[in-house]
C-alpha cells in the first residue's frame, strides 16, 4: 500500500506558467477554433463551450498582433448569421397581398412586427455573449484601429442587413397600420409594435453626427406626418356628426388615447409633437366655432349648466395660447348679451308711471279715461318690482357664473377679469343701476329680512355688495341710500339695527370712512334724539304741561340727512304749531347758536277718527292730518275745494294732490272726491266719508313707499350730482397742486382721475374746465409753455 506523503507547510509550490502561442502555434489554427465556438454561440449552445478558452483565442490573436484578422472575422460570421435570420423569419412574415380588412391587416402588420423582434432577441442574444468574449479586443484593438466596438458593430450590421430600405418600409408601415387599426376603435397586441419601436430606438443612424435614433430618423417622421392627416380629416368629420358637448368629449378621448398610445405604443418623446397635432387641427383650427356652435356652444352649455362640459371646454382651450382669449372674449359677449336682457327687462314699464303714485294710492276700480290715464292701477308697485327684479337678477346671474368659473374654470384669474369687466360694463349701461341697487337694499332691510338668521342677513348684504362693487358712480348710489336709509330710520322701517350698521360697515370696507360719514351721523342723530325726547318728556312732566298732541321729534343734522323735502312746508294748525313751540322752547334753551326747521313731509301721526259706525285710529302722514283736522268742524254734507284746502294748509301741488289721492282715491277713502275719479285736479271738491267702515281697528294709510323716480325727479337729482362732483374736483385739483406745486395738464388729469375713481369716474374734459375755473379763481396759473400748472398760495 503506497502513501502520499503530506505537502509540508511553508514549501514553495512551483506553479506551472500558461502555455503561450509561439511561432509554433498557427493563428489560423486558432481562429478557426474560435470561428467555430462563434457559430455555436450564434445557434444558443454557448453552455457547451469554455468561456474562458474562447476568450483566451481572442486575447492571443490580439495578443500577437491580428486583432484585425479577428474583428474582420467576428464581423464577418454576423453578417451571415443576421442574413440566415432574415431568410428564417422576416422574408416569410411579409404581407402576402394588400388588404382594405382592418383585422387582416392587423394580423399581417403584427406578425412581420413579431418576426422583427424575435430576429432582434436572437442576434442582441448571441452579441452579448461574443462581446463578453472579445473584451480584449474591445479594449485594445478597436480603440487603436478607431472601429466601433463589436456591439456597436453588431447593430451596425443589424442595420445593414435587416433594417435595409424596403425591410425597413414594411415595418414602418406595418406600425402605421396598426396605429390606424386602433384610432378606428379596433383592438391590437399593443405588444407587438412597442417591441419593434424599442428596436428602433436603440438603433442610431452611423451617419448622423448627433446619434440620433432610427426611431426619431424614420418612424416618428411618419407617424407624425399620418398623424396630421388623420386629424385633419377627424376635426371636419366631427364639426359635421357632433353637436359642442360631443365634439369636446371625442376630442378629449383623442387627447387620452394619443397619450397612452405614446406611453405603451411609441415613446414618450413622440407625444408633445402628437399632442401639438391634436391641438392644432382639433381644438385651435375649430375654437370660435365649437364657442359659438348653434343650440349647443357656450351659451347653450351655460344655459343648460354642463359644468363637465363647460370644465371640459375650458381644459382644451387651455391647451393652445390662443383658447384663453376666445373663452374670455366668449364669455363676456355672453354676460353682456345676458344683463342687457336683464336691462331691458327692468325697462319694461316706465319709471314715469310713479309720478305721483304711492304704494297704496291707487284706486283698482276706478275707470281709466283717454290714453293717458289707461296704465296700470298699481303702477309705482310695477315699477319697483321692476327695480328689485333687476338686482335680483343681477345677483342670480352673478351666482350662476361664480358656480361655473369655480367648478368648470377651475377659478381661473383671466377668466374672472373678464367676468368682472362683463358685469361692470352692462350694470353700468343702466342709468338706474345705483338707484336700484339702494332700492334693493331699502327692500330687505325694511322687510325682507325678517325672520331671517344673521347669517342670511350677510349672505344677502354681500351679494347686494358684490353688485354695488361694480358701479362707477357711487356717489350717485350714495345720494339715493341716504335717502331711503332716512325714511327708514325716520319712519321706524328698519327690520334691525344690527343689520343697517353691518350694511354701513361693509360699504366702509368698499369705499372708505369719507364714504359712511354722514351716514354714520344719521344714526348718531337717531340716538340723540331719543335722549333728547325723553329729556322733553322729563321736563312736560316736572313742569306739569299738559298737552293735547303726544309729540315725537327727531332731531337732524342738516349736513347729514338728505333735505330734499325741505321746500314741501305747511301751516300748521293750532294744536300742531302749541306743540310745536313748546319743543323749540325746551330744546333751544337747552342748545345755543341752534336753529330748528321742521320738516312735515317726513313726519307721521296717528289719529283717532270717529265714523258713525266707530272710532278707528289712522296711520296717516303729517301732511295727512293736517288735511284731515280742516274737516273736523264742518258738517258731513259740506265739501272743502281743492283751492280751499290749498289755501288752508299752503302744502305744495304735488305733494297735495299725492295726499289727497291717498286719502279719497286708495283703498280706504276716508275723504269722497267730487266728482268720482282716480285722478285729483285743481277742480275737485272733497267732502268727510262718515259712511266709512273697516273690519280693522287700526289703518295705516298711504304709507310712504320708495319707489323709482320720476323723470322730472331724476333730472334734479342729476342736477345735484353734478354740482357736487364740480366741488369734489375742484377741492381734489386744488388738494393734488397744493401738495405738488407744479403739474403737467395730463399728469393732473391723470391724479385726479385716480383720486375721485371710488366715487365716480370724472370726465377729462370736466375735469379741464374745472382747472379752467381755477385758473380763473386764481387758485392756479398757467405756465408759459401751456402744458402745465402753478398752484398759487
Amino acid at each position: 500500500m503506497s502513501a502520499v506523503p503530506p505537502r509540508m507547510r511553508g514549501t514553495n509550490r512551483r506553479i506551472k506558467p500558461v502555455k503561450k502561442h509561439g511561432p509554433d502555434v498557427s493563428i489560423d489554427e486558432t481562429w478557426a477554433k474560435l470561428s467555430k465556438n462563434i457559430v455555436e454561440i450564434q445557434n444558443h449552445n454557448a453552455a457547451n463551450l469554455s468561456f474562458e478558452e474562447n476568450h483566451r483565442y481572442a486575447y492571443n490573436m490580439v495578443l500577437y498582433k491580428n486583432g484585425d484578422k479577428l474583428y474582420r472575422g467576428a464581423t464577418q460570421l454576423i453578417a451571415e448569421n443576421l442574413e440566415k435570420l432574415a431568410k428564417e423569419y422576416i422574408i416569410p412574415a411579409f404581407p402576402a397581398a394588400v388588404t382594405n380588412d382592418p383585422v387582416q391587416k392587423s394580423q399581417e402588420g403584427e406578425m412581420l412586427l413579431k418576426a422583427l423582434k424575435k430576429v432582434w432577441d436572437d442576434h442582441t442574444s448571441s452579441l452579448s455573449k461574443l462581446r463578453d468574449v472579445l473584451k480584449y479586443m474591445d479594449r485594445v484593438y478597436t480603440t487603436s484601429a478607431k472601429v466601433p466596438p463589436i456591439w456597436e458593430a453588431g447593430l451596425i450590421l443589424f442595420i445593414k442587413h435587416i433594417i435595409r430600405p424596403p425591410i425597413e418600409d414594411h415595418v414602418t408601415s406595418a406600425i402605421l397600420t396598426l396605429i390606424q387599426v386602433e384610432r378606428d376603435g379596433y383592438t391590437i397586441n399593443r405588444s407587438s409594435v412597442k417591441g419593434c419601436v424599442d428596436v428602433f430606438i436603440q438603433l442610431t443612424d452611423p451617419d448622423s453626427r448627433d446619434a440620433i435614433s432610427l426611431y426619431r430618423r424614420d418612424v416618428e417622421p411618419a407617424i407624425l406626418k399620418e398623424s396630421e392627416a388623420f386629424y385633419r380629416q377627424e376635426g371636419e368629420k366631427l364639426l359635421e356628426t357632433c353637436d359642442a358637448p360631443e365634439y369636446l368629449r371625442r376630442v378629449e378621448a383623442r387627447f387620452q388615447e394619443e397619450e397612452s398610445r405614446t406611453h405603451h405604443i411609441l415613446s414618450t418623446q413622440t407625444t408633445p409633437h402628437l399632442q401639438r397635432i391634436l391641438e392644432q387641427h382639433l381644438v385651435l383650427a375649430h375654437l370660435w366655432t365649437v364657442v359659438n356652435m348653434p343650440n349647443s356652444g357656450l351659451d347653450a352649455m351655460i344655459d343648460s349648466d354642463r359644468i363637465e362640459d363647460l370644465a371640459r371646454l375650458y381644459r382644451l382651450f387651455t391647451r393652445v395660447s390662443e383658447g384663453l382669449p376666445c373663452l374670455k372674449k366668449s364669455l363676456r359677449e355672453t354676460v353682456i348679451r345676458r344683463g342687457k336682457e336683464i336691462n331691458d327687462a327692468s325697462t319694461g314699464l316706465g319709471a314715469d308711471g310713479a309720478d305721483s303714485q304711492e304704494e297704496e294710492a291707487a284706486e283698482p276700480s276706478a275707470k281709466a279715461k283717454g290714453k293717458a290715464k289707461a296704465r296700470p292701477p298699481n303702477a309705482a308697485s310695477q315699477t319697483l318690482a321692476l327695480a328689485l327684479k333687476w338686482v335680483q337678477d343681477v345677483l342670480d346671474l352673478k351666482d350662476k357664473f361664480d358656480a361655473i368659473w369655480s367648478k368648470a374654470f377651475a377659478r381661473d384669474r383671466d377668466l374672472e377679469s373678464g367676468l368682472n369687466d362683463a358685469f361692470q360694463t352692462f350694470i353700468n349701461l343702466n342709468e338706474k343701476s345705483p338707484e336700484f341697487i339702494s332700492l334693493f337694499i331699502d327692500d330687505n332691510l325694511k322687510k325682507g329680512l325678517k325672520g331671517k338668521s344673521d347669517t342670511e342677513v350677510d349672505i344677502v348684504l354681500d351679494k347686494t355688495i358684490t353688485v354695488f362693487r361694480y358701479i362707477t358712480d357711487k356717489d350717485v348710489f350714495e345720494r339715493y341710500y341716504k335717502g331711503h336709509l332716512a325714511k327708514r330710520l325716520l319712519l321706524g322701517r328698519s327690520v334691525s339695527d344690527d343689520a343697517e350698521r353691518g350694511m354701513l360697515a361693509k360699504l366702509k370696507v368698499e369705499c372708505g370712512y369719507q364714504f359712511t360719514q354722514k351716514l354714520e351721523g344719521m344714526f348718531h342723530d337717531m340716538k340723540i334724539s331719543a335722549e333728547t325726547l325723553e329729556a322733553y318728556r322729563d321736563y312736560l312732566t316736572k313742569n306739569s304741561v299738559e298737552q293735547d298732541i303726544e309729540l315725537s321729534v327727531i332731531v337732524m343734522t342738516s349736513t347729514f340727512w338728505p333735505m330734499s323735502h325741505s321746500a314741501a312746508s305747511c301751516t300748521f294748525p293750532a294744536q300742531l304749531i302749541s306743540a310745536s313751540k313748546s319743543f323749540e322752547r325746551f330744546y333751544l334753551s337747552r342748545h345755543s347758536g341752534r336753529r330748528l326747521t321742521w320738516q312735515p313731509s317726513l313726519g307721521n301721526a296717528d289719529v283717532r277718527v270717529q265714523f258713525k259706525s266707530k272710532k278707528h285710529d289712522l296711520n296717516v302722514s303729517t301732511f295727512a292730518l293736517v288735511i284731515l283736522l280742516l274737516f273736523e268742524d264742518i258738517l258731513d254734507d259740506q265739501f272743502l275745494t281743492y283751492e280751499e284746502i290749498k289755501d288752508a294748509t299752503a302744502i305744495p301741488d304735488v305733494e297735495l294732490k299725492r295726499q289727497l289721492q291717498s286719502l279719497a282715491c286708495a283703498k280706504y277713502k276716508i275723504l269722497k272726491k267730487h266728482p268720482p275719479g282716480r285722478e285729483v285736479n285743481a277742480t275737485d271738491s272733497f267732502s268727510f266719508n262718515a259712511d266709512f267702515s273697516a273690519p280693522l281697528q287700526k289703518i295705516k294709510i298711504s304709507t310712504v313707499a320708495s319707489r323709482v323716480e320720476n323723470t322730472e325727479e331724476r333730472k334734479e337729482t342729476k342736477d345735484r350730482i353734478d354740482e357736487e362732483r364740480r366741488h369734489q374736483m375742484d377741492a381734489c385739483i386744488v388738494r393734488v397742486m397744493k401738495d405738488r406745486k407744479h403739474m403737467t395738464h395730463n399728469d393732473l388729469v391723470n391724479e385726479v382721475t385716480r383720486q375721485l375713481a371710488s366715487r365716480f369716474q370724472p370726465n377729462p374734459v370736466a375735469i379741464k374746465k374745472r382747472i379752467e375755473n381755477l385758473i380763473e379763481r386764481e387758485y392756479l396759473e398757467r405756465c408759459e409753455d401751456r402744458k402745465s400748472y402753478n398752484y398759487l398760495a
